[in-house]
């Protein structure tokens, strides 16, 4: 049971932008949260992160336009250095960049392929007890045949950081399956003290990725380095699954869509609404529109295409089978 926290806080929303598809990524979120939560009244805070030896090219902001729009709508544009991830491990810029937060101020992070679609403002986060997003598959780890069972996998990694592996464990789920096991999708998660969480959420992934346990001679870490250290890192500061009410995030205040067909294959009618209301003001367009995908897919309206290959109330289990259909169809777009 979640616990109510106060009826009004202040929090910073983070998000990162780079060049390419998350530059236009950030523009629909900030639209998003501008359009559907007037009454925020937190900093939203767009991490970038700066050039370097870690990327080949530079991964910064480099439309003008799309910077001048995102401030516009209230962003601010922090830059960040890539000490440990870079290009080869673009999914750490979200554990890189809780750096360059501000210091003691709540946060809640989200993926940029988010949009918001309520108030989030109205949100009853305990930042005291942090938690991430369970919109989830269970991708990791994967128990190989003559090696170590889930419990064995989680629990070396549990036993590695000093911490108690039982007390994160879901016993209404049965033994060996996934979801006994702490684990989040990292496309939210909230804290009280960002540079505490980042601190503690780098030392693990670092540790994971250099010296992992011998149990884990076995596991692939690529692409999921920052969903295996984040349970640990929740786990540690106090939180854990069913800090929040059901239904708000990845419900009715917030979609993490991950990519446009895939938000137009399968998402609520809803959150197509929202999408196309916060796309239609025209300033925003000119600016939207040097994304290919968004030009094509909402502007040009083979979102509807899409949406019609499938029964949104009878979608394949699997998402890959979503992406096939998809792309089977020639509307496969990134």
């Amino acid at each position: 049971m979640a616990r109510k926290a106060a009826q009004s806080q202040t929090f910073n929303v983070a998000i990162v932008a780079q060049h390419g598809r998350l530059t236009y990524e950030a523009l629909l979120f900030a639209a998003s949260l501008r359009h559907y939560d007037p009454d925020f009244q937190g900093r939203l805070l767009v991490a970038e992160p700066q050039p370097g030896p870690l990327w080949p090219k530079d991964p910064s902001i480099q439309n003008p336009d799309a910077r001048a729009a995102l401030e516009d709508m209230g962003a601010e544009i922090i830059p960040f250095e890539s000490k440990h991830f870079g290009a080869a491990y673009p999914y750490g810029n979200k554990i890189e960049m809780l750096s360059a937060l501000p210091k003691g101020e709540p946060f809640v992070f989200f993926d940029t392929d988010t949009l918001i679609t309520g108030p989030l403002s109205t949100v009853p986060f305990d930042f005291d007890r942090p938690s991430a997003s369970l919109r989830r598959e269970g991708t990791w780890p994967e128990p190989q045949l003559y090696g170590p069972g889930y419990t064995g996998l989680w629990k070396s990694l549990y036993d590695r950081f000093g911490l108690d592996f039982e007390s994160s464990l879901d016993l209404n789920q049965p033994d060996e399956y996934w979801r006994r096991y702490l684990y989040f999708n990292a496309g939210f998660f909230y804290g009280r003290c960002p540079d505490v969480f980042g601190e503690r959420f780098l030392s693990y992934a670092l540790e994971i990725r250099d010296n992992p346990p011998v149990e884990l001679c076995a596991q692939v870490f690529d692409p999921w380095l920052d969903q295996i250290a984040l349970p640990l890192v929740i786990h540690s500061l106090g939180g854990g699954r069913d800090t929040l009410p059901e239904g708000l995030l990845d419900g009715s205040i917030s979609c993490h869509y991950r990519l446009l067909p895939l938000l137009y294959a399968r998402e609520s009618d809803a959150v197509i609404e929202a999408l196309e209301t916060i796309t239609a003001p025209n300033k925003l367009k000119k600016v939207l529109k040097g994304s290919n995908a968004i030009k094509r897919i909402i502007y040009q309206k083979r979102g509807e295409k899409v949406r019609a290959l499938f029964d949104q109330d009878h979608l394949p289990r699997k998402e890959q089978a979503i992406r096939n259909r998809i792309k089977k169809n020639g509307f496969w777009m990134r």
